[in-house]
């Protein structure tokens, strides 16, 4: 975005404290917080030219609709996706509604104005046979054995305790052996209970017994072919060169692994809240994208089935 007017120190101040707020009692992620900076200060910055002059807390007081509109018109016309926007929406929103409480604004104005509407995107999980063929396939071809035995682990944890790569990439040899309950330190450095299955700790032990690095509880648990932290780029680059011998679709990317493990468990009649404390997920909605792909193979498998689908016209 091109450089925009400064904003005044008193709405730069009241910035840093509501970001710091974030982080401090709301246990934010260092990205969340990051992106919430970013969009705020293109909002104040945009007020700032916007009016002419740059101005003070004032001028966030009952902020009129057309100058969120006016915002918001600019954001789409540089380019900004629906996606984007609503993102920025609620960051602005965020933020004006703390500065209400701080203040005694009047933020009826912001609070209540609508996200531009956009169709959210399903997660692509692979079939059960897809994802059990890539945990059987990914460290067939591996320049070393126990290289093929680390990604076939990593895999492994991703599809069946349904973690994220950082998270996955994040264990340290702590962890070794793998507990029956794995604790977890997901986003915004939030902690969660996940159950490992016998078959994730045999993949995990296989792997350290031929890794030619010694575990070190204070050193990361996958290790790259230097002897350092796995990268994840080798994984992502492992799961690609996998779903091309497969004939995967290219949704199958080590992310798809963990939407695998949500949709799977769904499918087999778990519970919506259950697998949203295994995911990690803050907000019940993100886990019900989960119901969506279930109604939709669901609706897939009845096309393809059902005679009366097939009844000529």
């Amino acid at each position: 975005m091109a450089e925009l007017t400064s904003f005044s120190a008193a709405q730069a101040e009241a910035l840093a404290r509501w970001l710091q707020h974030l982080s401090g009692l709301h246990g934010a992620s260092d990205k969340t917080v990051q992106a919430y900076a970013r969009d705020l200060r293109g909002f104040l910055a945009f007020l700032s030219q916007h009016h002419g002059a740059g101005e003070g807390l004032g001028a966030l007081d009952a902020l009129p609709h057309t100058d969120l509109r006016a915002w918001m018109a600019a954001e789409r016309g540089r380019g900004l996706s629906a996606r984007s926007l609503a993102r920025s929406l609620s960051a602005v929103k965020n933020f004006l509604g703390w500065i209400s409480q701080q203040h005694g604004f009047d933020a009826t104005t912001v609070l209540s104005a609508r996200s531009p509407k956009f169709a959210r995107k399903l997660p692509r999980p692979l079939t059960v046979e897809g994802a059990q063929n890539v945990l059987g396939d990914i460290g067939t071809f591996a320049s070393q054995d126990w290289i093929g035995a680390r990604d076939t682990a990593v895999v492994t944890l991703l599809y069946g305790c349904g973690l994220r790569i950082s998270e996955a990439l994040g264990l340290t040899g702590a962890s070794h052996p793998l507990p029956e309950v794995l604790r977890i330190r997901g986003k915004g450095d939030k902690d969660r209970l996940v159950p490992v299955l016998p078959v994730t700790r045999d993949a995990v032990t296989e792997y350290l017994r031929l890794c030619p690095y010694p575990v070190e509880r204070n050193a990361p648990l996958f290790r790259g072919a230097r002897g350092g932290g796995l990268n994840p780029r080798l994984i992502a680059k492992a799961m690609e060169q996998t779903r091309l011998r497969l004939g995967l679709p290219a949704t199958a990317t080590p992310h798809a692994l963990r939407h695998s493990f949500a949709t799977h468990l769904l499918a087999a009649g778990g519970d919506l809240r259950a697998i949203q404390e295994l995911l990690g997920h803050a907000s019940l909605s993100t886990t019900q994208a989960y119901t969506a792909v279930d109604a939709a193979r669901l609706m897939e498998v009845y096309e393809q089935s059902h005679p009366r689908a097939h009844r000529p016209g």
